[in-house]
């Protein structure tokens, strides 16, 4: 999933609080995308620190997550799709599939964790610019289908029952990732600070003197505007999905790399939907379910999950038209 947010940081520590907090700033790559944390520490040696933590946690999460590293265990797993062997999983695998797998039926396949092979097909799409085929498509749909995920969560173990399935864990692993990595932060002493993973944001503690971490939602129009509003959030998660990043044009129609499970084709209605939640991993998948739900049914969606709302922005002749859940922030 492609996330277009931007990040305000608040930069002036509150000279009144018991101890004197510096903001420091660090950047890696990790899961393929630049990764960013902004952090308030006492002290170098402690900011250095927690970040190094941080940024390790998340580069062993890639190790396990990632469908692009044929080594990772992910694909390791996929390597034995259609077998009869269960397979072991990590701690780490078996949550972001736990998740994925209840979302998967808590939304009827319209957030589907096997639908790997129909993305695949697509990324081979945008880079040779051909539109797949419908034997292709049909070929792809047969891998696809979360009910034929057999995960056995106290045995820790999988098994995927149809030959060429591939779980795909794109539109919930930053979130999970960036989760993570906080954790890791306050472990080492750090609570105050944010992750931007990509645009997939989790928030602590809010910088000293401030109420909150100040987020920028960007604009569906235009994808290097400047935000279209603002929201100011701690101890959350917040994730925007649109088609402003990654789409491809065939004959005249925009498809976006945000794919309909049921149909197989990427989603053609040019919209954006940011989603905030209690963290990243709940904020990361339900912005993807909602998008693929449209307004009503992924509002609805919305309003059932405890700690969520919502902000969904459709085009409508050639105009952005907000909807939102019945407590999104108002915009600042």
């Amino acid at each position: 999933m492609v996330v277009t947010l931007l990040c305000a940081l608040a930069l002036s520590a509150d000279p009144t609080a018991p101890e004197t907090l510096q903001q420091y700033e660090f950047q890696r790559i990790r899961m393929g995308i630049p990764v960013k944390i902004a952090l308030y520490a006492t002290d170098d040696a402690t900011a250095k620190q927690a970040a190094q933590a941080a940024f390790a946690r998340m580069k062993q999460l890639d190790r396990i997550l990632s469908d692009y590293d044929p080594d990772s265990e992910l694909m390791q797993l996929c390597g034995q799709a259609g077998t009869d062997r269960h397979i072991p999983v990590s701690a780490d695998l078996k949550a972001v599939l736990e998740h994925s797998l209840r979302l998967s039926r808590q939304t009827d396949g319209a957030f589907d964790v096997t639908v790997g092979p129909l993305v695949k097909l697509w990324r081979k799409a945008r880079r040779k610019k051909q539109l797949p085929t419908a034997e292709a498509l049909t070929t792809a749909r047969t891998a696809v289908g979360f009910e034929f995920v057999d995960l056995d969560a106290d045995l820790s173990t999988d098994r995927l029952t149809k030959p060429n399935m591939r779980p795909d864990l794109g539109g919930i692993a930053k979130g999970y990732a960036a989760d993570q990595a906080l954790a890791e932060l306050k472990a080492n002493g750090v609570s105050r600070a944010l992750i931007d993973a990509g645009g997939d944001i989790v928030v602590g503690d809010p910088p000293p003197g401030k109420a909150g971490w100040r987020i920028g939602i960007a604009p569906l129009l235009k994808k290097d505007g400047p935000p279209s509003r603002f929201v100011t959030l701690q101890n959350a998660g917040i994730a925007t999905s649109g088609d402003a990043w990654q789409y491809v044009e065939f004959d005249g129609v925009r498809y976006s790399h945000i794919i309909d499970p049921k149909t197989g084709y990427g989603l053609t209605e040019r919209s954006s939907v940011t989603v905030i939640a209690a963290d990243g991993i709940t904020s990361d998948a339900l912005a993807s379910a909602v998008s693929v739900l449209g307004v009503q049914r992924g509002l609805d969606l919305i309003e059932k999950t405890l700690g969520a709302e919502a902000l969904f922005v459709t085009l409508e002749e050639e105009q952005p038209v907000v909807h939102t859940s019945s407590a999104f922030p108002a915009g600042e």
